[in-house]
C-alpha cells in the first residue's frame, strides 16, 4: 500500500542529513505522516521541497523553519590527504558510502555519490574534511534531481543492509542503535573540532 509516509518519502531528497531532527528521511517522513513533525525541517529540499510536502498533506506552504538550517547550495566533502589518518570513522558515517579507504590510508570522495550530508565532519578526529558548493546559484530541488535522490536512497539502503549484516547477533536494535549512533556524532563536533585546531595551532617540538 502506497501510504502517506511513502509519498512523503517519494518527495525527500534521500540526502540523510538528519538536520529535520529525524535519523533519515524515512524517519521524517513517518513522523510528518504521524503530526509529530513539521514539513519545513528539510534544508536540502528548500522551499520547493515545502510546497511538494505541503501538496501531500494538504497544509499550507511555509518557509523552511531556520531552526533546522538554511537553504543553500549543496556541498561536496572534501578530504585534506595530508592531514587524513585513515581512521575509517567517516566510513561509517556516509550514508551513501560516498568514501572509500582502509585502516590507516588516506580516504577519498566520489563525488557522484556524495549527498554533502556533512556526517562526517563531525567524526573526523583530526579535522581534515570540508565542504566545498558543488552547484553555485542552485539551491535545493534545483541543485539535486530525482535520479540522484533514487540513487542516494539505494546507496543508503545498501548501507543499512552492510551495517545490520556487520552487527553480532546480540546487537540492538539497528534503528536505535543508529539513531544513538547520530547523537552521538552530533555531541563529539565541537570537541573533536578542537583537538584538531589546538594540533595545529600547536608549536613544533624542540629538536
Amino acid at each position: 500500500m502506497n501510504t502517506l509516509a511513502d509519498r512523503l518519502l517519494d518527495a525527500l531528497p534521500q540526502t540523510q542529513c538528519t538536520r529535520c531532527g529525524w535519523p533519515d528521511c524515512a524517519g521524517y517522513a513517518q513522523a510528518i505522516a504521524r503530526g509529530e513533525a513539521g514539513i519545513d525541517q528539510c534544508p536540502p529540499g528548500g522551499e520547493e521541497g515545502v510546497r511538494r510536502l505541503a501538496a501531500l498533506t494538504g497544509q499550507a506552504p511555509r518557509p523552511l523553519d531556520p531552526a533546522f538550517g538554511t537553504e543553500g547550495p549543496r556541498s561536496l566533502a572534501v578530504i585534506d590527504e595530508a592531514w587524513c589518518i585513515g581512521c575509517t570513522k567517516c566510513l561509517d558515517a556516509c550514508p551513501t558510502d560516498a568514501i572509500v579507504g582502509i585502516h590507516k590510508r588516506m580516504h577519498t570522495v566520489v563525488e557522484a555519490h556524495c549527498t554533502g550530508c556533512e556526517l562526517c565532519i563531525p567524526v573526523c578526529p583530526v579535522d581534515c574534511i570540508g565542504l566545498e558548493p558543488a552547484t553555485p546559484g542552485r539551491t535545493g530541488w534545483a541543485a539535486w534531481s530525482a535520479a540522484q535522490a533514487q540513487e542516494a536512497r539505494t546507496r543508503y539502503a545498501a548501507h543499512r543492509a552492510r551495517r545490520r549484516l556487520d552487527l553480532p547477533d546480540d546487537a540492538p536494535d539497528a534503528a536505535a542503535g543508529e539513531a544513538d549512533a547520530q547523537a552521538r556524532k552530533r555531541s563529539v563536533v565541537e570537541a573533536a573540532l578542537a583537538r584538531a585546531r589546538a594540533a595545529r595551532a600547536a608549536p613544533p617540538p624542540a629538536r
